[in-house]
């Protein structure tokens, strides 16, 4: 499985000249954890950067400053951890482990944006796949029974 098949395609997107008021509400009425920022070049969606909840909390809220007067492109996350559509599911893991991150925007080859993978999305899709394999011995003993009928 690669990050193409597993990301979320319909994510939330902002420009780098929203405030982070705009980006609160978006996260709120989407009901996501992050906003990713894009610039929109013929037709495509080019990533800049990535606000997450976290970001606004702790960059505005707690400083005690007006979300109304900060850019957006003040608080995004540069440079981007990013992954490939066709970087594998251990390739995307071992980078969120290494940069200590819960969301990786996925691109295609053109550097466009394609969707964004979670901790959660690897988790759901790491959990199908054991419980594939704990199947497996079920699979074998209900073969081995019918066999002896």
């Amino acid at each position: 499985m690669n990050a193409g098949a597993l990301c979320t395609r319909d994510v939330v997107t902002c420009a780098a000249g929203d405030t982070a008021l705009d980006a609160a509400k978006l996260l709120r009425a989407r009901h996501v954890g992050d906003v990713l920022v894009v610039d929109e070049r013929d037709g495509a969606r080019v990533l800049r950067g990535i606000v997450t909840d976290r970001d606004l909390v702790l960059a505005v809220i707690a400083n005690e400053v007006d979300p109304a007067s900060v850019f957006v492109a003040d608080l995004m996350s540069e440079p981007l951890v990013v992954a490939l559509e066709t970087d594998g599911i251990d390739h995307v893991l071992r980078r969120m482990r290494l940069h200590g991150v819960r969301r990786v925007p996925v691109t295609n080859a053109l550097g466009e944006l394609v969707g964004v993978v979670s901790a959660d999305d690897l988790l759901d899709a790491i959990a199908t796949l054991l419980d594939d394999l704990r199947r497996i011995g079920i699979r074998q003993t209900l073969f081995e029974e019918k066999g002896r009928t």
